[in-house]
């Protein structure tokens, strides 16, 4: 499973794409807005630093809006793949704008229906929100889990990305049930890292190591003979 951080914070990024694990990343017009920069700055410095998908949202409504902006939006950069939302007029945009080689993330899905739709118009990803559905009472990784087996039912090359992530157990049930990517807060991602039993075994380890001390470095005591 494929990790993106969703984020459109530069530091952030920064310091996970350090990990050498980081396989791109997703941003969208709230996250963009929080920088308080130009939209395409942000966009090309992100692009500079992860050699992977980069995720950047239209902003218009109406299907001939999407598809020129999408056409500007992949421009920018070769590994841009254009957010879209999972309307009526947006199917009709990636169903445009994918016969063109344009790369994109249907987002905003709630339903696997909506997500055979996107897959037919040909998006490069689809985007169930997750923690979205999970706030109003709904299962969301169920919806994702259903979204998987439909496609892998009909061979639709669309990857399922597991999106509106909010905590680690989200990313392990997208692993296990076979999502192509998972798009993680820096704030999980974090949290991934950590477990209290490696903490314990770690400090355990050199503790033992300090008692140790000359016995296992071999040192030479100072003053002592060549």
């Amino acid at each position: 499973m494929k990790i993106f951080l969703d984020t459109a914070n530069i530091d952030e990024i920064r310091e996970a794409a350090k990990t050498g694990i980081l396989d791109g990343v997703t941003t969208n017009p709230s996250l963009i807005a929080k920088e308080g920069r130009a939209f395409e700055d942000v966009i090309n410095e992100i692009c500079s630093l992860v050699d992977g998908p980069i995720s950047a949202e239209v902003v218009s409504t109406e299907a001939e809006g999407m598809v020129a902006e999408a056409r500007h939006l992949a421009g920018i950069h070769e590994n841009i793949v254009v957010k879209v939302p999972l309307t009526r007029d947006g199917i009709e945009a990636v169903s445009v704008v994918s016969q063109e080689g344009i790369q994109t993330n249907v987002t905003l899905c709630f339903s696997p229906l909506q997500a055979v739709l996107a897959a037919k118009a040909g998006a490069t990803m689809i985007s169930p929100f997750a923690g979205r559905l999970d706030d109003i009472g709904h299962d969301g990784m169920e919806i994702c889990a259903e979204i998987v087996e439909i496609y892998e039912n009909y061979g639709y090359a669309t990857e399922v990305l597991a999106a509106s992530i909010r905590s680690p157990k989200h990313v392990l049930d997208a692993a296990l049930m076979g999502c192509d990517i998972a798009t993680i807060p820096t704030r999980v991602f974090n949290s991934m890292f950590k477990h209290p039993l490696t903490d314990r075994g770690l400090a355990a380890f050199l503790a033992d190591w300090e008692n140790a001390g000359d016995a296992v470095t071999g040192a030479v005591p100072a003053g002592a003979a060549d």
